[in-house]
């Protein structure tokens, strides 16, 4: 028997919105045999921030991303929070919480239509009895759905201006508090446009049915029964997802490491108001920890655990660091070398557990398990299917997301009800010399900055993204990065149109436009060029 052909797809670039992200494959009888995923875009932000101000942050790094800038901004002001010791008033942990989350609900329906549902349309699925409906739900700007999901995707962040003037790029976190008093009146347009978002696209859309009646939803098969419950759950856009995810078999690949992170967010107003990064963990709504796939036990996320290994970046340094420890050292050169660099992006690890996948799936399994504090936020439904389902993959991924838009509403609603508006919203701090942490969950998973204050300026600054953590190469060992894992075993239909690549990729929420350029990996010949969306 002869061996079978290796093909290999060098995929350039994998996503709709930011092109900086290329990934390559081996594909073996079908099937995805290996993978690398390199970050071509060097952005730099370390460097910019070295030598000035330790304010500078709350201006740059919002800027690091148009999309989930307060996210960056979040970690920015709770850095300099922990390294100058200050005091946030109960308010403003409330006001910074609200810009966080209103820009996370924002993002759902943006990726959900914008970047994922579109690859429900390839012609690789004309056969599935879900494909007409699809084509006249999410085709790019005529779908009903995309239309109406993108439309009103805008609302959210109308409250985030109301805090801080504009979205995206506000500056309205600063170490101490906040840069706003919102009135009665702001609280009251808040809550109008939180009860829009719902009545014109959550419920009738998204849903199918009230929240109220989705939140009951509590184990694998009560869901299922929902479905069935009544024809709006089951052609709710959530289950037109979920059925048509089935049946063109996104349940049966994506799996990766199986071991996830999370910071946590969102600390809670009563319990954080002297920052250190020692704190945190017990003073966040949703609770950090390492899920490792298999314990029951909630294993809590250290800093101190964190690792940036550089074997296959091209960086100068040599060997694993602590981001305190690095110093950002850009090769002027970047040939792509799958042996050697390949990739802007560093490898991260967990110093115990190796690499770790970022993201909503990784929240809501944290969710699950028991631990914690009374007060933190527990939600079973995606651990119950998690284990169910025999794990992770591209459907379990993105459902993830998609379920965690009620969690995030309520969450809006209940600041609004806790604000004290005559209370105060600012203390002015004490700047002085130290160093300092703030983290986060962005929409797309794991997020911190490093900072080390000296002589009055910033020493070293150092920013690790949820993409960071899933789209990094190869570590010293050879342990691939959580996208490249997740794509082994990946089966592709049609190597002149790997959609399922772009599945794949894209429940990360990898948002990069798709050409592709297929080649024969024994003679070198391009076998296609093509654009896949």
């Amino acid at each position: 028997m002869s061996e079978a052909a290796v093909q290999t797809l060098d995929i350039s670039p994998v996503g709709r919105v930011e092109g900086d992200l290329d990934v390559r494959v081996d594909i073996e009888n079908g099937v995805v045999t290996n993978a690398w995923t390199h970050a071509e875009l060097f952005r730099g932000f370390e460097v910019i921030l070295k030598d000035k101000d330790p304010q500078a942050g709350l201006v740059v790094t919002p800027r690091a991303c148009g999309i989930c800038g307060a996210s960056h901004l979040t970690c920015a002001a709770w850095a300099l929070d922990t390294a100058w010791g200050t005091t946030v008033p109960r308010n403003a942990i409330l006001a910074r919480n609200l810009g966080q989350i209103v820009e996370s609900i924002q993002s759902l329906p943006r990726h959900h239509y914008g970047l994922f549902m579109i690859d429900y349309t390839n012609k690789n699925y004309a056969m599935s009895p879900f494909y007409e409906e699809a084509v006249k739900r999410y085709s790019p700007f005529t779908g009903t759905s995309y239309e109406a999901g993108v439309t009103i995707s805008g609302r959210p962040v109308e409250i985030y201006a109301l805090l801080g003037g504009q979205w995206p790029h506000s500056s309205y976190m600063v170490p101490g508090g906040v840069m706003c008093a919102p009135t009665l009146t702001d609280v009251t347009r808040a809550w109008s446009i939180l009860e829009h978002f719902r009545r014109n696209w959550i419920e009738p859309l998204w849903l199918g049915c009230s929240m109220e009646r989705y939140e009951e939803i509590q184990t694998l098969e009560q869901f299922e029964a929902w479905l069935d419950e009544r024809p709006e759950h089951a052609n709710s856009d959530l289950g037109m997802f979920w059925r048509m995810s089935k049946d063109i078999g996104l349940d049966k690949y994506g799996t990766g490491h199986g071991k996830f992170v999370t910071w946590g967010y969102l600390p809670h107003e009563d319990k954080y108001q002297n920052p250190t990064i020692e704190g945190r963990n017990d003073a966040v709504i949703m609770k950090s920890g390492v899920y490792d796939g298999a314990s029951d036990t909630h294993k809590l996320m250290d800093q101190v655990h964190t690792r940036e290994d550089l074997t296959h970046a091209w960086y100068d340094e040599q060997g694993e660091f602590h981001p305190f420890d690095r110093t950002t050292k850009p090769v002027e050169k970047n040939p792509i070398d799958p042996e050697g660099k390949y990739s802007w992006s560093t490898a991260v690890r967990h110093a115990e557990n190796g690499r770790l996948e970022a993201g909503p799936l990784a929240r809501r399994l944290v969710a699950g398990m028991d631990g914690g504090h009374d007060f933190q936020h527990t939600d079973g439904l995606v651990l119950d299917m998690y284990r169910k389902m025999g794990g992770p993959s591209v459907m379990l991924r993105h459902f993830a997301r998609m379920h965690e838009l009620c969690i995030l509403y309520r969450e809006a609603e209940r600041i609004l009800r806790e604000f004290k508006l005559n209370d105060e919203w600012y203390i002015k701090p004490t700047e002085k010399d130290g160093r300092g942490w703030g983290a986060t969950e962005a929409i797309r998973g794991a997020l911190c900055h490093w900072i080390d204050v000296e002589d009055g300026k910033i020493k070293n600054y150092q920013i690790i993204a949820p993409t960071t953590w899933n789209v990094g190469p190869r570590a010293l060992d050879g342990e691939r990065g959580p996208i490249e894992e997740a794509l082994i075993g990946t089966p592709i239909k049609n190597t002149a149109d790997p959609v399922e690549v772009g599945h794949v990729c894209r429940s990360y929420d990898s948002c990069l436009v798709c050409t592709v350029h297929a080649h024969d990996a024994k003679s070198g010949d391009e076998l296609a060029r093509f654009r896949t969306a």
